[in-house]
């Protein structure tokens, strides 16, 4: 692999051959190593709006907000091949009525990635980035994984210019009462079928993708794919899969969001027994 050739490429055009140049390999988890709790029995409840989980369909009982919420669902399973998808649209919708968007956080839409959260005062916290197959053959998940790259640049040169302070030598979860993790939290969707990824980013990894070359510590991508009771590309249509891919999103804002890991633990969640 330290032969391989590396051209400069923009992140939407990584792909495999990418993540093989620089050393970097995804690897799927199991619930329980992937959220780091005693799953799946105690994944965290979901917290969002009542009708999204008790109605499949659109009736007229609902209230506007889980009516607003199921319109963008039922969009973004409609596919065409050859055009832009809904799937940002409810992926926003969504993040927003799970309280990804709080006081510290903004939910934002871009070209690359599709949407993003950050902290105006510290940079992007979470990537997210749709699988477009049905318009073009570019691999989202290689796409997130120089995203986050990416932003680990964004953020570093944030930290050095307007904060003063020294650079990263990695991105450090530090958001949770626990030791300090370098990770970089991400979805995937296909439709609205999620995948979820934790990428670890160090300098070193930075630097050999700034410089083309091969870098001597492989880095490993944490993915896990939700095991939904029916078929993932039916995604959070059916309520079976709806339930529970929703206690996924719950249990990965403790990557994401400021304080929410300890909320969790105080609340029993992540504690071993």
């Amino acid at each position: 692999m330290a032969n391989l050739i590396r051209l400069a490429k923009l992140g939407s055009s990584w792909g495999r051959n990418e993540l093989d140049a620089y050393n970097i390999a995804v690897v799927e988890q199991e619930q329980e190593l992937f959220f780091g709790g005693p799953f799946p029995a105690y994944l965290p409840a979901y917290t969002g709006l009542d009708g999204f989980t008790t109605h499949e369909n659109r009736v007229q009982e609902l209230d506007e907000s889980t009516l607003s919420l199921m319109k963008r669902l039922d969009l973004a399973m409609r596919v065409v091949e050859g055009e832009e998808s809904a799937v940002d649209d409810f992926v926003v919708e969504l993040l927003r009525v799970l309280k990804y968007e709080t006081k510290q956080t903004v939910i934002r839409t871009r070209k690359t990635p599709d949407i993003c959260i950050l902290d105006p005062d510290s940079g992007i916290l979470l990537l997210a980035q749709e699988d477009k197959s049905h318009i073009n053959l570019q691999d989202p998940e290689a796409q997130l994984i120089a995203e986050a790259i990416a932003a680990f640049q964004t953020n570093n040169k944030k930290r050095t210019d307007q904060l003063f302070l020294d650079p990263l030598e990695e991105w450090l979860m530090t958001a949770l009462d626990e030791p300090p993790t370098s990770i970089f939290p991400g979805i995937t969707m296909f439709r609205t079928f999620p995948r979820f990824y934790k990428i670890r980013v160090t300098a070193e990894l930075d630097q050999c993708v700034r410089h083309g070359t091969y870098p001597a510590t492989k880095t490993t991508v944490y993915r896990h794919t939700p095991r939904v009771p029916g078929r993932s590309i039916d995604g959070m249509k059916p309520l079976d899969n709806r339930k529970h891919i929703l206690q996924c999103y719950e249990a990965f804002k403790r990557f994401v969001l400021p304080g929410y890991g300890l909320f969790l633990s105080h609340l029993g969640f992540f504690s071993h027994h």
